[in-house]
């Protein structure tokens, strides 16, 4: 079983990055609504998009930030390049995948900013994405770094102080 779980995700994790970039398609380009949702409410819209506005540019922000953070160590892969070291500073004293809840903040921006019911379903996909692609992401950290088992343990995953 465990060899066909490996075969699914690609010797370094290749298929996680194809599937991330389709749910990411799908956020972005996919339909937003079913023809018998009605409209979001004009106050509610409103909100929504600037909501969705703030959220795009904060996650923007946050992606980039950690990137840097990452430096050399940057990856779309789940498996930690050869020469890697574990950063544990910056954004990632709060929050063990940065990118990846920038990410999630950016699908859910998107979703507010274009007012689609189906995007948001799209981002809670993609919420649940990142969790089994970090899971995956994580063996592969705990089997490089001894110390990935005391930096789980403090550190949230995907939302900073909450999981």
């Amino acid at each position: 079983m465990k060899d066909n779980v490996k075969w699914l995700g690609g010797k370094r994790g290749e298929w996680y990055v194809l599937v991330q970039g389709m749910l990411l398609a799908l956020v972005v380009l996919g339909p937003r609504t079913w023809p018998d949702l009605p409209p979001w409410p004009p106050a509610i819209a409103s909100l929504a998009g600037w909501a969705g506005l703030l959220l795009l540019l904060a996650g923007g922000m946050v992606s980039i930030v950690a990137a840097l953070h990452l430096g050399p160590n940057l990856t779309p892969l789940p498996h930690p390049k050869d020469n890697a070291v574990l950063v544990e500073s910056g954004l990632y004293r709060v929050v063990r995948h940065p990118i990846y809840f920038a990410l999630i903040v950016m699908a859910i921006g998107w979703a507010l900013f274009v007012q689609g019911w189906l995007t948001l379903a799209y981002a809670a996909i993609l919420f649940a994405f990142f969790d089994i692609k970090a899971r995956r992401e994580e063996a592969w950290l705990d089997a490089r770094f001894p110390a990935y088992a005391d930096y789980r343990r403090r550190v949230k995953k995907l939302i900073p102080f909450v999981y």
